[in-house]
């Protein structure tokens, strides 16, 4: 009725061949530098894809139980736009630790001071997570207040945020 190759095909078992996941080491990981100039940018929307390139994100072996981030210089910080009325609106807090220390500015005052570069690493900070990978992935974060940055030695690559969407940039 069924020849031997039949049976044979029936009750042998075949052998299996396993998928395997692939697991991102350390060694793996190729860091690139970023150049993102944030004149006339949005800040929410540059802070997004800057967090998103430090946490590494925007690579095929991403993982997250490991920094696989790039480094990402930010120039011209002081050029970036808020949309609405953030620049009067929105208000940083810090506490000098006394009771009732608690200090107030708007955006508007910190972007017109002394280091207008604050308003776009806590922009970005927020969006990182709160924990030792986190501080670890902020620390591949360069931001300066106007064109010039040290950074030229390791031949940055130049991410143009502002003509990716036409709501990155504001020219209010």
């Amino acid at each position: 009725m069924y020849s031997d190759a039949e049976v044979k095909h029936f009750f042998i078992k075949k052998e299996k061949k396993m998928n395997t996941t692939y697991a991102t080491k350390p060694s793996d990981i190729e860091r690139k530098w970023y150049l993102v100039d944030a004149e006339g940018v949005v800040l929410g929307r540059m802070a997004a894809e800057i967090s998103k390139i430090l946490r590494g994100k925007h690579k095929a072996n991403y993982a997250p139980n490991i920094d696989c981030g790039d480094y990402v210089i930010v120039i011209n910080a002081d050029k970036v736009k808020l949309t609405g009325n953030k620049i009067t609106a929105k208000k940083y807090f810090k506490h000098t630790g006394w009771i009732g220390g608690i200090k107030e500015t708007t955006a508007g005052k910190v972007l017109s001071g002394r280091f207008p570069e604050r308003v776009i690493i806590k922009a970005v900070e927020r969006m990182i997570s709160r924990n030792p990978m986190g501080r670890q992935q902020m620390t591949k974060l360069r931001v300066y207040a106007g064109a010039e940055h040290p950074h030229t030695a390791q031949n940055p690559l130049v991410l143009d945020l502002a003509s990716k969407n036409a709501k990155n940039k504001r020219s209010r």
